[in-house]
This record gives C-alpha cells, structure tokens and sequence, in this order.
C-alpha cells in the first residue's frame, strides 16, 4: 500500500526522533554501566592490596596515588587513611614513627577484623615512604611528621583532605579510632591488641615463680627478707605517693606520650599541652615531683622536726620548709591556670574585714 506524501514526512522524523532517543538512552546506560564497572574494579584492587598485607595497611606509592585518588572520579565509593612514614627519620625517637605506625596498623586490623565486608571496604588504610613518593608528600603539602591524612569520598584535591591533630593520636589506636568514627561515621570497635606474653612464656615465669616462693616463703619465716627492713617500706610509700599525684596510671592506661614535637617547628618539644583535654607523660611527672616534694617536707616536720632540740634549727628547718612548699604549691597553680584558664583567688574572712 503506497503512503501518501502528507504523511511520509511526518513518519519520517517520528522515525528519526526514536532512534536518536533509543541511541542516546543506550549510550547513557552503557556509559553508567562502564562507570559503575569502573568504580567497583577500584574497591576490588583496594581488597586485594589490603589481603597482601598482614595487618591490612596498603603500601602507596606516586602511581597508586594517582590511581585511586587523583586519577578517580568523585564520589569514591571509599575513603582513604594515609600515614606518611619516613625512615630515615626513625632513628628520631622524639617523633614516635614507629610507635604511631605500630598503633596504626593495630587500628587497620581491629577495623578489619570489627566490620563486616561491605564496612571494610569503605575505608582502607594505607602508608607512603617519603623517599619512594616524595610527589605525594607534594601534593598533599605535607612537610612535617608524624602526618596522618583522612581522604573522604568527596575530596577532588588532596590538599582538602582532613589532617588528624597531634591530640587525636596521642592516646595511639584509641584515639585514632575517635577520629575515624566522628569523620566517617563507621564503627571501628575495639582494639585487638596481641597479649604482651606468649603461652609458652607465661609457663615459663610460673615455674620460676614457684621455685622463687619456696626459698621466699622459707625466708619470711625467718624473717629474713627485704620486706623486715623500714627502709622498703618507707621507699615504698614515697613511690606509691608519687605515683598516684603524678598521674602515672592516667598516663599508661592512656599511653600518653612524654612529650610532643612541636608542629610549628620539628626541632623543639612540648613537655606541657596547654589545655584541659590531655595531659603528657613529662608535665605530669614535673607535678608529681612539686607534690611529693612537698609531702616529704610536711613529713619531715611532723615527724622529724619534732624530735630535735635546739630550737634555732626547727625554726630554719620550718622556715626552710614553709618557703620550698610555697613555691611548689604556687607553681602547681600557676600551671593549672595556664592549662585550664581557671585561677585560684584568696579571699579574707568577712569578720576580717
């Protein structure tokens, strides 16, 4: 049946709209297809970089930089923690590398190991050498150590990435984990942590402890051991003393560090942070110090002083003695008040006034 020409023509653009149409919307669906490949051939690389290490930290260099972050569009379906390492910097023991990346791979297996597998891959955790990627450590402008950078999916220039703050890995993998949950609202979970003795080890010291506490216990019983002598016990007291006023358990169940390095300038270091929030291994050793100073000289008054009998010489000991703790007590306040921003003010009784 032959068409009429005032219907060919119309027919004919029909025609050519709905190819167009057909062909830009296959173009489009091959286009998400092949991005969506794209991205999930990423994560795959990803996991299998983190099964070739132990504790799951992905080792980066220039060109995997390029791979995953640089050279990738946004949003990744992942984020990235990158530690920057040096090692020729590790003989510093002042920066704490080893110790930090020591804490940081425990972070990557505890999240590992907490996550199922759609969690774990989210996040992965990687490191970069300074000598093997000096362009990297460029193009994040990083120029000090110890660095830990967060890369989230929506991150186009690594500059904008997120830096962790020196307070958010001074108490090591705990504090890391803080800083990962409040950024990627994952759940990292407790850090498993190897036991400090083997089983074969902890054996070990029970027999020598048995052997130990027969020819102790036959001692004891002859009152012959250490623990007959004052002077133990005395010794004892003032540690015991000094170890709760200097805050020392705070520190080992914290894993303070003694001091910081000072961001501003790599060469100098922090033995007191200014602020109420963290307190370092080394400020409060220095207060424990003035403390137990002060102990000592109440104790020596109360209880030595007493006994002797020229009266010139308990008047310069006491004065001695009050002078010394005046000082002690006021520097203890004096950096209370700079920490915290509060003062210690005197008042005079109203019936003084």
């Amino acid at each position: 049946m032959a068409i009429s020409p005032a219907l060919f023509l119309p027919l004919l653009l029909f025609t050519t709209f709905l190819s167009v149409y057909l062909h830009h919307s296959t173009a489009e669906s091959y286009s998400d297809s092949d991005s969506d490949s794209e991205t999930s051939d990423l994560v795959t690389e990803l996991l299998y970089l983190r099964s070739q290490s132990k504790s799951g930290v992905i080792h980066l260099n220039d060109h995997i930089v390029s791979r995953f972050l640089t050279s990738t569009k946004t949003p990744r379906p992942y984020s990235l923690l990158i530690f920057f390492d040096a090692k020729h910097l590790h003989s510093k023991t002042e920066l704490h590398l080893q110790d930090l990346y020591t804490e940081f791979s425990l972070l990557s297996s505890s999240f590992i190991s907490n996550n199922d597998a759609s969690s774990a891959s989210s996040l992965f955790f990687c490191d970069v050498e300074f000598k093997e990627s000096q362009n990297s450590f460029a193009l994040f402008g990083v120029n000090s150590l110890p660095h830990i950078r967060l890369v989230g999916p929506n991150v186009k220039n690594p500059k904008d990435s997120e830096q962790m703050d020196q307070g958010d890995f001074s108490r090591m993998a705990e504090s890391m984990a803080e800083f990962v949950e409040s950024r990627t609202k994952l759940t990292v979970g407790p850090i498993n942590r190897p036991p400090m003795l083997s089983t074969n080890q902890i054996a070990f010291l029970g027999v020598i402890l048995l052997i130990w506490a027969f020819f102790f216990i036959k001692k004891l019983l002859t009152k012959d051991t250490f623990l007959h002598d004052w002077k133990v016990w005395l010794l004892g007291a003032v540690f015991v003393y000094f170890f709760s006023v200097s805050g020392a358990m705070f520190n080992i169940i914290r894993k303070m560090p003694m001091f910081l390095v000072d961001r501003n300038d790599p060469n100098k270091l922090v033995f007191f942070y200014q602020g109420s929030g963290m307190q370092l291994g080394a400020e409060g050793f220095a207060v424990g110090f003035l403390y137990t100073i002060v102990g000592l000289l109440l104790g020596v008054v109360t209880h030595v002083l007493v006994r002797v009998k020229n009266r010139t010489a308990q008047r310069v000991v006491m004065g001695v003695s009050l002078v010394i703790s005046f000082w002690a007590v006021r520097k203890v306040v004096h950096l209370d008040n700079w920490k915290t921003g509060y003062g210690v003010h005197a008042f005079w009784p109203t019936s003084w006034s």
